[in-house]
């Protein structure tokens, strides 16, 4: 404790310059201090809670502080008091990170680009930290989504963006980034996209913010946040035959609602997690958002870092949360106990188990989307559809969710399956899952999805309607 009076005291003697702030300091913090936490924790604290002429700003009782500098952190916490370069953060603190990746679509890098010329800026803060990704309405459905897409082309060329994939190289962006590498452990990522959530499977911090925030971390490379509080998801037990990570996210929803984790981190932790796939881990956080959630993210273990092996070759750290991390809750999830479940319209907690809504008609099936259009969702649906027939004025739909995803199938023969039993196969897109393209929904009708959104005319019209639901259940539905 002493060494760390002399460092204060010399500190602030030099930013206040004389030897009553000097004093002031040295007294404060022997007095309120002395037992609490010692080291870079303490230094920060001290200088959050004094002016710059050393004088005690608003400081609170000797009791809170302590906790305050002794509370441990969250996964999430940790990672960004790392790239806010702060010894420590609290839920509520508002901070400025550092970003390793900014990513766009066809949708809101357009706006983006159009934020970043008008605020006078001529180039982005690192090219190979920026990627574009035209997937929505992708190939393009029409003159507008054309010049969309023309924009960002143009804007990708002069900027000599790295990472821009468009049509022919390009996959539904929240498969496309981890399978390319472009999200490691460890990292924070924003994306003018709801759904860059989806990355906590791999153990980033990565959220959605609109254009304007994009725009400004192409340019600076930063970007502020309000520390998010946690809500810890102790996942106990193994999943029964065909229940996937869309069931496990589904029944939660349905348990705490979607505004259940509001600007809340969810961090899935417990001996559960090793019975779920990268697949199951990338759907779940996928679907953080349509529970309020700031971010979802899962710890980093072996299946993690084979995941990562061969993708990232960059240099990464792995964080894991304090044994003394407070969260709002602490939720129980049994996954022996969860059945395949249905999520009604028009809102992802409305849900059901299959059993319950069996036999009910429908016109469309979609088997694909950012959330479940990986080779493991495929496999499923394969499984279940060999040697079968989609039944008669039923569509069915399948969307693998990047290039490479699409190669794996063919390889597979799980292409084969699909057309032989009366399925269209596209090349990837979102098309569908935001009423697009490729799927669109008339009045009346009912689709069952593996997408993430069932909200009112999400597919199409008004008066049509969704049912989410997994891989097995989708492609057992036509």
């Amino acid at each position: 404790m002493e060494r760390l009076f002399v460092y204060i005291f010399g500190k602030k003697k030099r930013e206040a310059g004389t030897q009553r702030a000097k004093t002031r300091v040295f007294s404060w913090v022997r007095s309120n201090f002395a037992s609490a936490l010692t080291g870079n924790r303490l230094v920060w604290y001290i200088e959050k809670h004094q002016n710059n002429d050393g004088k005690q700003r608003g400081a609170p009782s000797r009791f809170a502080a302590e906790e305050e500098l002794t509370m441990g952190m969250t996964m999430t916490q940790k990672i960004l008091a790392k790239h806010a370069n702060l010894p420590s953060v609290q839920a509520g603190d508002l901070i400025e990170a550092r970003l390793d990746l900014v990513l766009g679509n066809d949708i809101t890098s357009p706006v983006a680009i159009k934020e970043f010329e008008r605020a006078g800026f001529s180039k982005v803060f690192d090219k190979d930290k920026i990627c574009i990704v035209l997937d929505h309405f992708t190939p393009n459905k029409d003159i507008k989504a054309a010049k969309q897409c023309a924009e960002a082309r143009a804007f990708a060329q002069q900027q000599e963006i790295t990472h821009f994939f468009d049509v022919g190289n390009m996959g539904i962006e929240h498969a496309l980034l981890p399978e390319r590498g472009l999200v490691a452990p460890g990292e924070v990522v924003i994306g003018a996209d709801s759904h860059t959530c989806t990355y906590g499977a791999l153990g980033a911090f990565s959220t959605g913010v609109g254009s304007t925030d994009m725009a400004a971390g192409m340019a600076a490379g930063v970007a502020w946040f309000k520390v998010p509080s946690a809500i810890r998801f102790e996942l106990v037990g193994k999943p029964a035959p065909w229940v996937s990570g869309k069931d496990v996210i589904l029944h939660i929803i349905g348990k705490i609602g979607v505004d259940g984790a509001l600007y809340q981190s969810m961090e899935f932790t417990g001996e559960g997690v090793s019975h779920l796939t990268m697949d199951d881990r990338f759907t779940i956080a996928n679907m953080a958002i349509e529970a309020g959630a700031k971010n979802g993210i899962f710890p980093v273990d072996e299946k993690t870092l084979e995941y990562a092996k061969g993708r990232v070759e960059r240099p990464f750290d792995v964080f894991e949360p304090d044994e003394d991390a407070h969260y709002e809750q602490v939720i129980i999830i049994d996954l022996e106990q969860i059945r395949p479940t249905v999520s009604l319209p028009h809102l992802p907690s409305n849900t059901k188990t299959v059993g319950e809504v069996a036999g009910l008609k429908i016109d469309q099936a979609v088997i694909g989307s950012c959330t479940n259009g990986r080779i493991g969702d495929l496999r499923l649906a394969a499984k279940l559809m060999k040697g079968k027939k989609v039944a008669k004025g039923v569509r069915c739909i399948v969307i693998p969710a990047t290039q490479q995803i699409y190669l794996q199938a063919m390889r597979e023969g799980l292409i084969e399956i699909f057309i032989e039993a009366g399925a269209a196969v596209s090349t990837p897109t979102c098309g569908p899952c935001i009423g697009g393209h490729m799927g669109v929904l008339y009045e009346g009708e009912r689709a069952v999805a593996t997408t993430n959104r069932n909200f009112v005319g999400r597919m199409g019209h008004i008066e049509s309607e969704i049912y989410l639901a997994s891989p097995a259940v989708a492609a057992a539905s036509p």
